[in-house]
């Protein structure tokens, strides 16, 4: 670790001509992600379900590039393909789309359980898979998956966003692998923020401190 460069601040990222595909990019912590890459010079992007147009309109109003698609992540070649029909590539992708249905395992049923997966573990994999082709191809490509510590250690009354958020975690590790010799980067974090999504786990005090 000692022999690796430091990371670049902020200010000396530059993603001209790059574009950012960020899923659940409409609100919370998606949202962030889009106003950064844009602010860095990326075309942005803004996947969400409910409505990606405020986002996308406060970046064209900041002098950014973006456009936004409703798709669900579960379909990711819609989802890739909206980059594609608008700027013509495909650079970065940012899975973040994610719901919470948390209920005590022993209450817990598949109306609860498929759904988190599908979101998380399945929309991860669709979006991803769909713009792994552009980047094989063009010998460059980002990938930021999004994990939890709920998937690393565990949390009560969340089984299916454990095994969703760990399964992810797995799934990174050997995209990373496979990917490398193509200058293919997978990586992923583990967020803490504020959002409508946690608003139904932490007190509101948590949830207007950890504000994104």
């Amino acid at each position: 670790a000692q022999k690796l460069p430091a990371n670049p601040s902020a200010p000396d990222l530059n993603f001209n001509g790059r574009v950012a595909l960020v899923t659940g990019g409409g609100a919370g912590l998606g949202r962030a992600y889009s106003l950064l890459f844009a602010k860095l010079g990326a075309s942005v992007v803004v996947n969400d379900l409910a409505d990606p147009e405020p986002v996308v309109q406060e970046i064209i109003k900041a002098g950014g590039k973006a456009v936004g698609n409703k798709a669900s992540a579960e379909d990711g070649d819609a989802v890739v393909k909206a980059a594609i029909d608008a700027f013509g590539r495909i650079d970065i992708v940012v899975n973040n789309a994610g719901i919470l249905r948390d209920k005590a395992f022993t209450n817990m049923d598949d109306n609860l359980w498929n759904p988190v997966i599908n979101v998380h573990l399945l929309g991860t994999y669709k979006v991803t898979k769909a713009a792994w082709p552009y980047f094989l191809k063009q010998k460059y490509g980002r990938v930021i998956n999004t994990t939890s510590t709920s998937g690393i250690y565990g949390n009560f009354g969340q089984a299916n966003y454990a095994a969703a958020k760990c399964g992810i975690l797995g799934f990174s590790r050997a995209l990373a692998v496979e990917g490398a010799k193509y200058n293919i980067k997978v990586n992923t974090i583990a967020p803490n923020a504020g959002t409508n999504m946690t608003r139904t786990i932490m007190p509101e005090e948590m949830v207007q401190a950890f504000k994104p």
